[in-house]
């Protein structure tokens, strides 16, 4: 499982150019997802959510650089486009096919779908939370009624 800033600019090419992507975003966002995924959970799955997160995370934080180079302020929420017009001309699309609802601010780049996408799936299925007992049956025994003395 390799998760290196090589890795990962060879698993997303689009992230390559250094200028915008330096080095360093890319290590803070891989430090930073590492420690909020669970690697025990996702297995196999984990340098792709890594490098998911990573991703959606440097196009937000590129476009707060494009917004700071303009004079705007940094970091501001900017939604999807979806609809524009120059004069006479207008152009909208209907985002809402590819939109969660229930997503948040992970709509906000194709990065940040699709990862949501397998956070759902690698969630999906029962996790024993507790101590661990080698001798007991990992089915669930139902309600334990109450011992009162």
């Amino acid at each position: 499982m390799d998760t290196t800033s090589q890795a990962f600019r060879k698993a997303f090419p689009a992230f390559m150019d250094p200028t915008c992507y330096p080095e360093h975003e890319i290590d803070y966002w891989s430090q930073l997802g590492a420690k909020l995924i669970d690697q025990a959970r996702w297995g196999e799955l984990f340098s792709d959510g890594l490098f998911l997160f990573v991703a959606h995370n440097l196009t937000l934080e590129f476009n707060s650089k494009k917004a700071s180079a303009k004079g705007q302020t940094p970091g501001q929420i900017v939604g999807v486009t979806t609809s524009a017009s120059v004069d006479k001309v207008s152009y909208s699309r209907d985002a809402s096919s590819a939109m969660d609802p229930e997503a948040g601010h992970w709509n906000l780049t194709i990065y940040g779908l699709r990862y949501l996408r397998l956070v759902k799936m690698v969630g999906a299925g029962p996790i024993h939370v507790g101590p661990s007992n080698p001798g007991a049956s990992i089915a669930w025994p139902g309600v334990i009624p109450p011992i009162w003395g």
